[in-house]
């Protein structure tokens, strides 16, 4: 498979990257990443163990990292954890806010412990991260710095998946979000941006025990090529490294052969 690294050079240096969901997966992917890209990374989630493995493959690879092991439903875990980035290394200017949680069933089974679960990382942990950094955000676009907020959605926003309804509903309102987001601080230059990825090889369909979407998912990595993390990790790179007066806003990326 060919390599999904197409920036060369450092043209993240003097970036400060913050990644949520960072333990494993698309996060910790993107977090290594961006700090080959020459940018200081703190990397938040709720595994110190896991979030202390990524910081020492960023050190070991001769970059800059930061671990903070919190759980970004947490409103006021997630302000200390901003608090603690402006002092350790100034404010962030690069937000990747990517923790999430797929849990998937039919509506008619009242999963609602599942339903809560989802809407609180999904939404509510997703606006603690906007509520704690959007001010890093602001101030750095005010300095005349780029400044990039980047949502994780899915392509489930958009698709028409039997049983994925309270999953899609938190993406739809990711999505949505970042398109009104866009419109208020696009003229304070803090690009805001979401990306919405098809089927990736990771942990998280790990999390699915609805038989029907596991094996939908099962099928879907045994028969294509499906997205990598590093996929993910390049173009979330490569959307804080074009130039600050261009804003790739809603990047839907696909496995070329996932026909759903």
């Amino acid at each position: 498979m060919m390599s999904a690294a197409l920036l060369t050079g450092t043209p993240l240096t003097g970036r400060v990257a913050v990644v949520s969901g960072a333990s494993s997966g698309m996060g910790a992917v993107t977090a290594q990443r961006l700090a080959e890209l020459g940018a200081t990374v703190v990397v938040l989630a709720r595994r110190k163990d896991k979030l202390d493995g990524v910081v020492k493959a960023i050190e070991a690879a001769g970059g800059t990292a930061l671990a903070l092991a919190i759980d970004v439903t947490d409103r006021a875990a997630v302000q200390s954890a901003a608090d603690q980035v402006a002092a350790r290394f100034g404010k962030a200017d690069l937000v990747f806010n990517n923790a999430g949680v797929q849990l998937i069933s039919g509506i008619e089974e009242l999963k609602v412990d599942d339903w809560q679960r989802q809407i609180d990382l999904n939404i509510s942990g997703l606006m603690n991260v906007i509520a704690a950094f959007l001010p890093h955000l602001t101030d750095s676009a005010a300095q005349g710095r780029p400044a990039d907020l980047i949502n994780t959605s899915s392509i489930a926003a958009t698709r028409i998946l039997t049983k994925f309804s309270i999953y899609s509903g938190t993406k739809a309102y990711i999505s949505h979000l970042t398109r009104l987001l866009r419109v208020e601080l696009g003229p304070k230059m803090v690009r805001v941006a979401t990306i919405e990825p098809g089927m990736v090889d990771t942990e998280l369909p790990d999390h699915v025990t609805d038989p029907d979407a596991s094996k939908l998912m099962a099928d879907l990595i045994h028969d294509i090529d499906c997205l990598q993390s590093a996929d993910i990790a390049e173009t979330v790179a490569f959307m804080a490294a074009v130039p600050r007066h261009v804003n790739l806003t809603e990047i839907t990326i696909m496995p070329t052969a996932q026909a759903i």
